[in-house]
């Protein structure tokens, strides 16, 4: 088993990965001369009052605009819930352009499923038209991090002109306590909603939102259909138990934080599950046997998963922190 000083040296080159991936997710795409404002989204419908936006597969790039990750919305009688509001200003100006084209009722409020950038950089666009965003009380740290800082600076750098020195990092209006449950119901315009906890899966802010007229689940990036997930430093453990809730609930229709709207949950669901299953029986066994980290990720056969896009991206970094979860596991156990 590692050592102290070995475990500390493991992180610190843990997050030098996750610097590099950074760039990388950046730099994947080749640099457009583009206007910054001619974006153009077409909602989908799923449902009578629910639509969302698709991303394209892999990584945020120039030439895709950052425009990789969902979002979605819902018209009820007294406004717009919107759900996310994509990776930035310009994408989130023009998801209310869209949302504009289906209703003329204000959108007044969103909900951010976490604080990684693709999710929320178009938070501002909504906030100049006096949306109030909601977020769990987690995001204030996320938001505040320097990781959370220094992707922006990259992001100016390499996604410009889509992210630049204007792009701002907004605050929820409201941070979320669910200190006492998981469920947070609300009410708007006779449609029900359900704000779900899932903290500490994917990242120490998740949430989901259940609309419960129309049967259908907002998910963030709990769940992924047809792509690698980018797990990171988030725990799997907790992840696995967060793809249990959603089956409970019984939803018709699944929004993923990336790819395709899911009208079958559980089969759809399998890659993320077996996924994470995969990643943490190998890096559990290579614990287990006190083997280093290069060695097993060297041995482990990932010719199932490689085919996915965002594996080359991601893998690597998804099952070194998987390594040093289970190691945190295995240490906790004794």
């Amino acid at each position: 088993m590692l050592t102290r000083q070995h475990r500390g040296d493991d992180m610190l080159a843990y997050h030098r990965m996750c610097g590099l991936l950074l760039l990388a997710l950046a730099l994947f795409g080749v640099r457009t001369a583009v206007a910054a404002d001619d974006i153009t989204l077409r909602p989908i419908k799923i449902s009578p009052h629910v639509y969302y936006f698709q991303g394209t597969a892999g990584m945020a790039s120039v030439a895709n605009k950052g425009f990789m990750s969902n979002a979605g919305f819902v018209v009820t009688k007294d406004g717009v819930v919107v759900f996310d509001a994509l990776a930035t200003p310009v994408l989130g100006n023009a998801m209310l352009k869209a949302i504009k084209r289906i209703t003329p009722l204000p959108v007044k409020r969103v909900i951010i499923s976490h604080y990684h950038a693709d999710h929320f950089y178009g938070l501002q666009a909504f906030k100049a038209q006096g949306a109030e965003v909601w977020a769990h009380e987690n995001g204030r740290a996320a938001l505040n991090s320097d990781l959370t800082q220094e992707r922006l600076k990259q992001r100016r750098t390499d996604l410009a002109p889509w992210v630049n020195e204007k792009t701002q990092l907004i605050p929820a209006d409201r941070w979320l306590d669910f200190k006492d449950g998981k469920v947070m119901p609300f009410e708007m315009g006779g449609m029900h909603f359900r704000i779900i906890d899932s903290s500490g899966a994917h990242s120490a802010e998740d949430i989901m939102l259940y609309v419960e007229e129309d049967k259908v689940l907002f998910a963030g990036d709990l769940f992924f259909t047809g792509r690698i997930p980018f797990v990171g430093e988030a725990n799997s453990k907790v992840w696995l138990e967060a793809l249990d809730r959603m089956l409970e609930m019984k939803p018709a229709l699944v929004v993923p934080g990336h790819g395709k709207m899911s009208t079958q949950p559980m089969q759809d669901m399998q890659l993320t599950r077996d996924y994470l299953i995969f990643l943490r029986q190998k890096m559990g066994e290579a614990v287990a046997d006190m083997v280093p980290f290069e060695e097993a990720y060297a041995k482990v056969d990932w010719a199932r998963f490689a085919k996915y896009p965002a594996f080359e991206q991601a893998n690597r970094l998804n099952a070194y922190g998987t390594y040093i979860l289970m190691e945190k596991e295995s240490l906790e156990k004794r």
